[in-house]
């Protein structure tokens, strides 16, 4: 990990650093684009033939096979899980459960003036389509994390598309209680899944992380089907001034095995922190290859001249994980997509059983929300009704509004029933 100041005479350098890494969303998904979007158009064009090629070509999906995974496929990989993995799933699905639960919308009525009621009722998505990632590692806890929050929102038709499922994958599936699972990944699963093939039908939301090419494939048809967020490659900062070293480091290796594109930093204005951090992650990637590749490529440790500017630099690049030293942090935190506290809590443990989802969302799109929640499942719809006794009485209002605005009829169409 290269190690920057952000004061003295490293500051132009760490300036010019620090805004290319507010840029990194853009700009790592348009390096794939093009090729994202000749597969878009070729499945929305071609639909399962071309499906099909893309699946065999990129997902190794052998002639003759189906895409669709069979009930009895996802039963006979349960059956053949290991009994610790089948219990720490169980686990994993207990607390996500749980979370979602506790994060449901919830259905309310004011009465603002007599004879008035307004308020709000929750509705859940038709379709979702959960992308669960399968290229170097199988990662059942995506399946849960995607499929899971789902059905406590209600969601009637739940489509998981996963290249190459594993069978921890299939396990899962098995264990969620998923009746449609796609052997397809990449570009062309979003395409099937935003537009539709004779296989599979199209869905109103597709939700789960990625690589760049699903991250850019989400974005682009996000104008006809709705995404919750680009989740990319992994990112994760550590902003501690009293952290364990090893801990530190060992974080940052976790995170950084995910992919070669993973965004690994640490800020802190301890600088003697910040060498044992460098020299603890040097020993600690040794052997993890993913890892070592992504922390030469994009691994950094900043140096700040004070803790009032590594909190603002943490909120400039508004991480997907964020670890920070004690409670007393999230004061300052504003910018995150989902938090972890002192040096008992690894990030890993968001990863599989805490609950809160670890789809979160990358490339600074923590500025503007959080992790994937039961809440990108349904819908708020607001709800209100007059009585003629409440219309009189706040009626008069809007009209004048309405006139106010030059819009004769919206002020008509009050008055005509006042009268």
């Amino acid at each position: 990990m290269k190690m920057v100041k952000t004061f003295g005479r490293g500051k132009a350098a760490a300036d010019a650093l620090i805004e290319s890494l507010e840029r990194r969303g853009a700009m790592n998904t348009a390096r794939v684009e093009p090729v994202v979007r000749r597969i878009l158009a070729a499945v929305r064009r071609g639909g399962d033939r071309a499906l099909l090629k893309y699946a065999a070509e990129f997902d190794g999906l052998a002639k003759g096979q189906s895409l669709l995974v069979s009930r009895d496929e996802m039963k006979a990989a349960w059956d053949s899980t290991a009994p610790a993995l089948q219990a720490a799933m169980m686990v994993a699905r207990g607390n996500i459960l749980a979370f979602a639960e506790a994060q449901l919308p919830r259905e309310w009525t004011i009465s603002p003036v007599d004879g008035v009621r307004t308020g709000q009722i929750v509705r859940p998505l038709g379709s979702v389509g959960c992308y669960v990632p399968g290229g170097r590692y199988p990662l059942p806890s995506t399946l849960l994390m995607t499929v899971i929050p789902s059905q406590v929102a209600g969601v009637e038709r739940i489509v998981v598309c996963s290249p190459k499922p594993a069978k921890e994958t299939m396990a899962a599936a098995w264990l969620a209680g998923v009746t449609e699972l796609y052997r397809v990944g990449g570009a062309q699963a979003i395409a099937a899944m935003a537009y539709g093939t004779a296989t599979i039908e199209r869905v109103d939301k597709i939700v789960g992380p990625g690589n760049l090419y699903v991250t850019a494939a989400k974005v682009l048809v996000s104008d006809e089907c709705g995404i919750d967020m680009p989740a990319g490659p992994t990112e994760i900062v550590v902003t501690s001034e009293s952290g364990d070293a090893e801990g530190i480091a060992a974080d940052l290796v976790a995170q950084a095995e995910h992919d070669p594109e993973t965004l690994a930093v640490l800020i802190t204005s301890k600088e003697a922190l910040a060498k044992s951090v460098a020299a603890e992650v040097k020993l600690r990637a040794r052997s993890n290859s993913i890892a070592r590749q992504s922390l030469a490529a994009r691994g950094c440790i900043f140096v700040t001249s004070s803790v009032r500017d590594a909190q603002e630099l943490t909120n400039r690049l508004a991480p997907e994980h964020l670890s920070v030293d004690s409670e007393t942090d999230l004061k300052w935190v504003r910018n995150a997509g989902s938090i972890f506290v002192g040096e008992y809590t690894p990030q890993s443990m968001g990863d599989y059983v805490s609950g809160p989802n670890h789809v979160l969302p990358t490339g600074r799109y923590g500025r503007i929300r959080g992790g994937l929640s039961v809440m990108d499942l349904v819908k708020v719809i607001t709800v209100q009704q007059y009585t003629k006794a409440g219309l009189k009485k706040m009626g008069p209002h809007a009209v004048t509004l309405a006139e106010a605005e030059g819009l004769k009829g919206h002020a008509e169409s009050v008055l005509v029933r006042m009268r």
